[in-house]
C-alpha cells in the first residue's frame, strides 16, 4: 500500500535520522515528504521506528492511498523529470 509521509521535525539531528530512515523505505518527493510503498508488516516496523524518533514538539502526518488513488497521482515540474530519470536508471 502506498503512503505519503510528511513531517515537521524541530531538531536537526532527529530530522536527519527520520530522513535517512524514510529514504530506506521510500521515494523522497520534497523536503519533508516521502512516498512509501510497502506491505503492512514493513509499514508497522517503519511506523514504530518513526514514532521512537519523534520528540514532543515534532509532527508526522501519514496519508494512506488506495490502489485507485495511487494511479491518479501526478507529478509536475522538476520533480516529474527527476522521478522519470531515476526510473529510467533502474530499467
Amino acid at each position: 500500500m502506498k503512503r505519503v509521509v510528511s513531517y515537521d521535525i524541530v531538531d536537526d539531528r532527529r530530522r536527519n535520522k527520520v530522513f535517512k530512515l524514510l529514504k530506506d523505505y521510500g521515494q523522497w518527493i520534497q523536503y519533508s515528504v516521502f512516498e512509501v510503498d510497502c506491505d503492512e508488516k514493513d509499514w508497522l516496523m517503519l511506523e514504530f521506528r518513526l514514532a521512537a524518533l519523534l520528540g514532543k514538539e515534532d509532527s508526522l502526518c501519514v496519508y494512506t492511498l488506495c490502489r485507485s488513488c495511487s494511479r491518479k497521482v501526478s507529478y509536475k515540474g522538476e520533480l516529474r523529470y527527476r522521478l522519470q530519470e531515476q526510473q529510467n536508471n533502474i530499467l
